[in-house]
This record gives C-alpha cells, sequence and structure tokens, in this order.
C-alpha cells in the first residue's frame, strides 16, 4: 500500500513562514505529479499547487508568489515553502500524489495512476 506522511504545520503569525513535507512511501512504480490542497472550514478541498513529473508548476493564484513547491524524486518526497503567510491561509493542507503503483515484480500494477491523499496538516495564521 502507498502511504504519504505529512509534517510541518503549526501556529505563524501574519507575515511569517512555514515549510510543509511530504513523503510517498509503498511499491510506487512511477509518479505522475505530486502537490498540495488545502481546505478551509466549511469550503470544499481546493488546489495549491501541482508539480508534475514533467511539465510546468501550477499554482492557485491566491499563493503565486509567496508559496514554492518543490520535490526530491529520489525520496518521492514534495514540499511546500509558504512565505508571508496570511489569515486566510489557514487551513488543513493535504498532500496529493497521482502515481502507478508497482507489483512488486518490477511491473506496473493495472489500472492507470490513482489518486493518494497524505492524512492532512493543519496551518493557523493568527496574531
Amino acid at each position: 500500500q502507498v502511504q504519504l506522511v505529512e509534517s510541518g504545520g503549526g501556529l505563524v503569525q501574519p507575515g511569517g513562514s512555514l515549510r510543509l513535507s511530504c513523503a510517498a512511501s509503498g511499491n510506487i512504480f512511477s509518479i505522475v505529479a505530486m502537490g498540495w490542497y488545502r481546505q478551509a472550514p466549511g469550503t470544499e478541498r481546493r488546489l495549491v499547487a501541482v508539480m508534475p513529473s514533467g511539465g510546468s508548476t501550477n499554482y492557485a493564484d491566491s499563493v503565486k508568489g509567496r508559496f514554492t513547491v518543490s520535490r526530491d524524486n529520489a525520496n518521492d518526497a514534495v514540499y511546500l515553502q509558504m512565505n508571508s503567510l496570511k489569515p486566510e491561509d489557514t487551513a488543513v493542507y493535504y498532500c496529493n500524489a497521482l502515481l502507478s503503483e508497482g507489483t512488486g515484480r518490477g511491473a506496473v500494477r493495472p489500472g492507470g495512476p490513482r489518486n493518494y491523499w497524505g492524512q492532512g496538516t493543519q496551518v493557523n495564521v493568527s496574531s
């Protein structure tokens, strides 16, 4: 089974910074994309940033210029550097990976890439 484990959330004052980390583990054959979503109370889960394995990184307009997503492909990890945080950034942040699982014998599991989610990490921006 593939698992995504996040870390790095917490409480920060407006204007501050936080760095979120997420590591994928399990029988991973290939990763199509990794990124971050967030969900504030009473709202839907929304894209923050996604970094495909080939292609351009995509950011939500609300975080452009403040957040930076990066990946460590050797360790199947993704990071989110969040600067100039605002109260409206308060949410549960979820790591996401679109990937194909392996069979454990060097082949890809049938069915195509699937979405996997981390457990979520709370980010609170408040004075």
